[in-house]
């Protein structure tokens, strides 16, 4: 059992007229297995909270801590983060020309396990991953993320985590963009490693269509850098209904 705490989390970013706050105290506990929902409208802090945690550096943590079984991943790099078993799936993946997916992910699982993996045995579960997410094989050869579809960003998000297989995953909006086979493929990913593993997850989205596919323990409704409300999976149909103005208001 792992659990991560995010206690009192402030974040700040810089702007034309100086430091912006965007959180303003956040507390969020995930315990394994568990899948919490974090729902609110443009510009509430969702995807500032994903990155605060993953260790980007345009953002400013001004106080509060992120604990994985008690050691503050603030206290680490971005890298120790992910070899501690925090993994994030980003809204935008980045293009890494000259780079192929195979030798991206063979160097990740090399640099999560301090070993390389064995080469008969990890080409089989590359192969097997992408033929679940529905990736042709060709798609090795390519540079990551590099002329990809937006479908196939996002599908090359869960294939590594897939491959990774880590403590905590942070999905940042994995359903923006995706047609609904793309989003029922997605899904498939997210929930076979729930199923396999004791993995917890936060799961960033507008909508709740992907919660359709991906059925939440919990839901938080985020406002203003702060979390508003929290409830059950009926939280999020009741935000189908009514939005977010109530909260706004």
């Amino acid at each position: 059992m792992s659990t991560l705490e995010i206690i009192n989390l402030h974040v700040q970013v810089e702007s034309n007229d100086g430091p912006k706050p965007i959180l303003k105290g956040v507390d969020l506990t995930i315990d394994s297995n568990q899948v919490h929902a974090i729902m609110g409208p443009n510009g509430s802090g969702k995807s500032t909270l994903a990155y605060s945690i993953a260790g980007h550096p345009d953002y400013e943590v001004t106080e509060g801590k992120v604990l994985l079984d008690g050691v503050d991943l603030l206290e680490l790099s971005a890298d120790e983060r992910a070899r501690a078993g925090l993994f994030l799936a980003m809204q935008y993946p980045v293009e890494v020309p000259g780079v192929s997916v195979a030798n991206f992910l063979r160097t990740a699982k090399t640099a999560i396990d301090g070993q390389a993996p064995k080469v008969r045995q990890w080409v089989s579960e590359v192969n097997a991953a992408m033929e679940r997410l529905r990736i042709d094989p060709s798609f090795s050869q390519r540079d990551v993320n590099t002329g990809f579809s937006g479908g196939e960003k996002k599908r090359f998000e869960i294939l590594q985590m897939e491959l990774l297989r880590p403590r905590f995953a942070v999905l940042d909006e994995t359903d923006s963009g995706l047609d609904v086979d793309a989003l029922r493929i997605v899904s498939e990913g997210v929930n076979r490693l729930h199923a396999e593993s004791e993995a917890g997850f936060l799961l960033i989205t507008h909508y709740t269509r992907i919660l359709r596919y991906i059925k939440p323990d919990f839901v938080h409704v985020f406002v203003d850098g702060r979390v508003a409300e929290a409830g059950g999976p009926n939280l999020a149909e009741r935000l189908e209904e009514e939005g977010y103005d109530r909260f706004q208001a």
